[in-house]
């Protein structure tokens, strides 16, 4: 079976979302960029299956070129087109994880950025993290609203859904997906307060370039 390193990979990563309830049940779905057939695409998770019970062959692989060009007998996870989009505008994004974790789902109901209340903000690549616009799950328009809560930002919130986060390998991406879902458990804490003080414009750009070499080494 081609990219069964990867497939394995992905069922592993899967396991994970429902082990550290960053996704429960069969919620959220992952990505890795790969090849077939010299066909440039994706590998992804198929839809309404239990993670545990996922074999390498339940993975679906598609082209970015073409809609579906799997060779399985599943159908792709339905929010596919926004992965699709993901590999096609982020050259540097090689593994993708949506999740419905709470704390990021709860934030995302208000349909509002996450300002820069606390300098981790940084890690999803600006000064505040994104809020996708709400549109029906699987479709087109999805799709475009997360792209442009991507612009210069490797992880966003979608709005009355969830959060979606993408890295150089599924081990960056989850660990990103990890630290959104603090982020927002951190500020739903803060808000309970009052309204927290946020950091300055001059601020976030120091810590933007410090973060750059948050995790080598």
């Amino acid at each position: 079976m081609r990219n069964l390193d990867q497939r394995n990979q992905i069922i592993e990563y899967s396991l994970k979302l429902n082990s550290t309830n960053l996704s429960p049940l069969r919620s959220g779905n992952i990505s890795l960029r790969g090849k077939e057939n010299n066909v440039e695409g994706y590998l992804i998770t198929p839809s309404g299956k239990k993670y545990e019970t996922l074999k390498p062959e339940d993975i679906v692989f598609m082209g970015l070129n073409e809609d579906e060009k799997k060779v399985s007998n599943n159908k792709p996870s339905s929010e596919w087109r926004f992965h699709r989009d993901i590999y096609s505008n982020k050259k540097e994004a090689q593994a993708i994880v949506h999740a419905h974790s709470p704390h990021a789902t709860a934030v995302s109901s208000h349909g509002k950025p996450i300002p820069s209340f606390h300098y981790m903000i940084a890690l999803a690549g600006g000064d505040d993290i994104k809020c996708a616009e709400y549109a029906t799950f699987g479709t087109e328009e999805l799709s475009k609203n997360v792209i442009k809560a991507l612009e210069n930002r490797s992880a966003c919130l979608m709005s009355n859904h969830g959060q979606v986060a993408f890295g150089k390998n599924l081990e960056d991406a989850f660990e990103l997906a990890q630290e959104i879902e603090n982020i927002c458990h951190q500020y739903t804490i803060a808000l309970k307060l009052g309204q927290p003080k946020i950091l300055s414009f001059e601020e976030m750009k120091k810590v933007l370039d410090k973060t750059k070499n948050y995790k080598k080494g």
